[in-house]
Parts: structure tokens; C-alpha cells; sequence
């Protein structure tokens, strides 16, 4: 990694125009102390995105680097695109509609700060969004889906489905890549045996455009993924050591 890039913030989005611009300046504020770059995945975006990160970063932002798929791929190969750009020690995650508060990025960092190669070190601070601000239906699809999966994982992560993470880069480059793995990265981890905490965070209310998911859509979809991490923790030995054998 770069020696002068501690921390990339990635940002996935798609059709998020009017929400980045305002965001990325957050981000600016709350980093400005720090050693950092902005990471946005512009996701086959049909609005005007595009040319809001491009006049943003022509304006004088010189952290903001523009990756950009000419066609949807989804927020996990947003993220994991990103991942391998990224020049920075750690990840910390961020959706694009502004919900998440880049305010809360400074004391995740201080949790973490110094563990890098340490024993039992933090690889994951997950965000728990103590004061959602979404509807009723997609808070009670959100509850169902957190009992659900905690119950099968055992992931000790109440709220997995928060965007605002903070991840080591080289602990994210071991896990499996898969759609929607972003949903279950505590699990992930901890398969891993990565040591993962919670943090609580600040939940906002979109500033504007519309979600990208229905509560149904991503129920579905959840739960035939949910299946498919439980079988991955249920076949890994990574508990086993390997000796070498000198000659």
C-alpha cells in the first residue's frame, strides 16, 4: 500500500446524482486530518452521476478517484472493484445515497488505529445503525432478515446490512468474492478467524432519488445467499495449521 494513503473510502453507486456531491464534501471535512483517498464506483448510473463526480474532482479534489462500469454490476462488484484499487491499509465503506454519516469514519479509525500485524488485531468495525431512518416495512424486513441470519451464523453483527464498514484491505482480499457478499462480510471475517466488532453509527434520511432494492427482491435473494455462507463456514478448516518441513 502506499505509505501516504491510511485510509480509501469507497463509495458504490448508482443513479446517486444530487446525493454525491454533498457527501463527498462530508467525507472531506471529516477526513481532513487524515491520509486519505475517495474511491466512487460510478454503477452504469443513467442519470447525472457521472459528470457530478467529474466536475466535483475538475474543482480541486484531488483524493477522489472515478472508477466506472459501463453497465450495472451490482454494489458487491462496485465494492470489490474498488477493493482492488484501493491504496490504502483500510477500507471504510460507505453507500452513495448519503445515509451513512462520514462523521462516524474518525472513531471507527480509532479503534483500529496500531493493531495492523497484531495478534487478535481488529479486522472489521461494523457499523450498527441505532436510529434507522427508512420506512416501517423495509426497518421490519431489515429486523427479519438480521434475526435470520444471526441465528444461522452466529455472526454476533445486529446490523450486517449497515453500508458504514471498516475493513483491513488485505483481511477483505482473502474472503470468497460472490454477489451480495457485502451483506455478510462479519461473517465472512470471523470465518477467517478475523476479529470484528460493532460500532454505533448515525443512520440519515435520504437526501434524494429513490432505493435500488425492494424489501421482497432482497429477501429472496438473501436468504438462498444466507444458505450459501452457512455452507462455507460449515466446509472451512482454515482452523487447521500448516507446519513446514525443513529438509
Amino acid at each position: 500500500m502506499h505509505d501516504n494513503v491510511y485510509v480509501s473510502v469507497l463509495i458504490p453507486a448508482k443513479n446517486e446524482a444530487g446525493n454525491l456531491a454533498p457527501l463527498l464534501e462530508e467525507v472531506r471535512s471529516a477526513l481532513a486530518g487524515e491520509a486519505y483517498e475517495v474511491i466512487v464506483v460510478d454503477d452504469g448510473s443513467t442519470d447525472g452521476s457521472a459528470s457530478e463526480l467529474r466536475a466535483l474532482k475538475s474543482a480541486g479534489f484531488p483524493q477522489l478517484r472515478i472508477l466506472s462500469h459501463a453497465r450495472s454490476l451490482g454494489q458487491s462488484t462496485s465494492l470489490y472493484h474498488a477493493v482492488l484499487a484501493a491504496r490504502g491499509h483500510w477500507l471504510a465503506t460507505l453507500d452513495g445515497d448519503g445515509q451513512n454519516d462520514p462523521a462516524d469514519i474518525p472513531g471507527m479509525l480509532a479503534l483500529v488505529r496500531g493493531t495492523e500485524g497484531r495478534p487478535g488485531g481488529i479486522k472489521l468495525v461494523a457499523g450498527h445503525r441505532v436510529n434507522r431512518r427508512d420506512t416501517a416495512s423495509k426497518r421490519w424486513a431489515s429486523r427479519f432478515a438480521n434475526g435470520l441470519r444471526s441465528r444461522l451464523l452466529k455472526d454476533a453483527t445486529p446490523d450486517t446490512g449497515c453500508g458504514l464498514k471498516l475493513i483491513e484491505r488485505e483481511a477483505f482480499l482473502r474472503l470468497p468474492y460472490f454477489d451480495h457478499m457485502h451483506r455478510f462480510l462479519p461473517a465472512l471475517i470471523q470465518r477467517h478467524h478475523g476479529r470484528t466488532i460493532v460500532h454505533p453509527v448515525h443512520h440519515r434520511p435520504r437526501r434524494t432519488g429513490t432505493s435500488k432494492y425492494g424489501n421482497l427482491d432482497r429477501a429472496l435473494v438473501g436468504i438462498l445467499d444466507l444458505f450459501g455462507v452457512w455452507w462455507l463456514i460449515k466446509r472451512t478448516r482454515l482452523d487447521a495449521v500448516a507446519t513446514e518441513t525443513e529438509s
